[in-house]
């Protein structure tokens, strides 16, 4: 199994692409462009499958984080892909992994300041 910091750095890798695809964007323009909403969706899928590997024993100790809500978005946006809501992804995207991030910097996690994005 991979250590935590691994999959913490594969979330941080991922939020630091979607802030360079959203810098290209508005969320008017988002909204009808495929290739940036795909681009932005492939990550937070990308966030989710690292959070849902995540060891229980790691998640518990960390409640401040909504890891359950994480691997739930990753579900949806693949299983229900015809049914993802774009604004939704919008507001994951600007709000909710900006917020992730930060606490995800905040765990003692062996991150070293080098590493990460």
């Amino acid at each position: 199994m991979r250590p935590e910091r691994l999959y913490l750095q594969d979330i941080l890798n991922a939020w630091n692409a979607i802030e360079r695809f959203l810098r290209r964007t508005t969320e008017t323009a988002f909204m009808q462009d495929e290739l940036v909403q795909s681009a932005i969706l492939q990550k937070l899928i990308v966030i989710g499958e690292a959070a849902a590997r995540l060891p229980r024993n790691f998640t518990e100790a960390h409640p401040e984080i909504e890891w359950a809500d994480i691997v739930a978005f990753r579900n949806i946006a693949v299983h229900e892909y015809f049914a993802v809501d774009w604004k939704i992804v919008w507001i994951a995207a600007t709000e909710d992994v900006p917020f992730l991030r930060d606490r995800i910097k905040a765990i003692p996690s062996g991150l070293e300041e080098g590493n990460q994005p």
